[in-house]
């Protein structure tokens, strides 16, 4: 991988596994392709262990008299410092990605007819076609990562509801502080259950998240990608 902070590897050409490592299915074999650069990877497991931390810690905040998993100080203590961190971490992914210009990965295609058809495409694979071994129809590169349908979902995610959930958590962080703000937005009760909704949205995004992971070439083709940057897919031998 290259170095910290640098995409040279990226632009690099898929290497082909020698054929040692063919799959055994016909002529296949398999591409290795350097598909997630080090701060994105850096990004992604702080933001999980971000989410975690805070996910835990916020359930026992609203159900303190339900859950003792631990003090409800100590809860907000650790939520509010696993917050600040995702602000942090969420920060220096826009940073990376509005320098590096690679920001469109995220960008449907604004060709509206040719968007449709992908992401139809797409939700067929999703709903019928991995379940009867048919091929994905996108096969995902540094430049061209996400399908249609994750480009919506990555696009809204992180451009719309991350930073509302970050602004309801900075502003039930310090109401007093924050009290013209949240009169604007409606009062606190509902800063707060925005900020809940999100939450609970967030968390099931979480549990789809894991399973789409599983969905590579094998179970934990995504998965590994994400700690060494690299992702093997089929390929055909000419």
């Amino acid at each position: 991988a290259g170095a910290p902070w640098d995409d040279r590897d990226a632009d690099r050409a898929c290497a082909t596994v020698p054929p040692a490592c063919r799959s055994g299915k016909g002529d296949e074999t398999m591409k290795r392709i350097y598909l997630h650069a080090l701060p994105v990877r850096i990004w992604h497991w702080v933001n999980a262990a971000s989410f975690f931390a805070l996910i835990v810690t916020g359930i026992q905040i609203r159900y303190r008299d339900a859950v003792h998993l631990t003090s409800f100080k100590t809860a907000v203590e650790v939520h509010n410092f696993f917050g600040f961190v995702l602000i942090a971490n969420f920060g220096l992914w826009a940073l990376y990605y509005l320098l590096s210009g690679k920001l469109k990965i995220y960008l449907p295609d604004p060709n509206l007819k040719n968007f449709i058809r992908g992401s139809i495409r797409q939700a067929r694979y999703y709903a019928y076609g991995i379940f009867v071994g048919e091929e994905n129809p996108h096969h995902a590169t540094p430049d061209s990562k996400f399908n249609p349908m994750q480009q919506v979902a990555y696009f809204n995610i992180m451009l719309l509801l991350m930073p509302l959930q970050i602004v309801t958590g900075l502003m039930l962080w310090d109401i007093k502080l924050f009290s013209g703000v949240i009169a604007v937005a409606g009062g606190l009760k509902m800063v707060d259950a925005g900020h809940l909704f999100l939450s609970i949205f967030f968390t099931a995004f979480l549990f789809v998240h894991v399973y789409l992971a599983t969905l590579g070439h094998s179970t934990w083709t995504h998965i590994k990608a994400m700690f060494t940057g690299y992702e093997d897919e089929p390929g055909h031998a000419h």
